[in-house]
């Protein structure tokens, strides 16, 4: 389901990634989500993780244990 501030990401998320990291994988998602409404529940989520995933990979790469802008 959609998530209306990045203070309601997965711990995971809010715990390792930078505010703005947290809040480019909250729009990707939510646009994914209503992108894809046509997918059934299960699939949905997992294909609106992983756009929310990609784009913060465009904008951030993992150093050791950290997530570092990109330059």
């Amino acid at each position: 389901m959609p998530y209306a501030s990045v203070e309601d990401l997965p711990t995971a998320i809010r715990v390792h990634l930078p505010r703005h990291g947290q809040e480019i994988y909250r729009s990707a998602f939510n646009n994914a989500w209503d992108e894809y409404a046509d997918r059934g529940a299960k699939e949905r989520e997992q294909v609106a993780h992983r756009v929310a995933w990609a784009a913060v990979k465009h904008k951030y790469r993992k150093d050791g244990e950290r997530w570092v802008e990109r330059r």
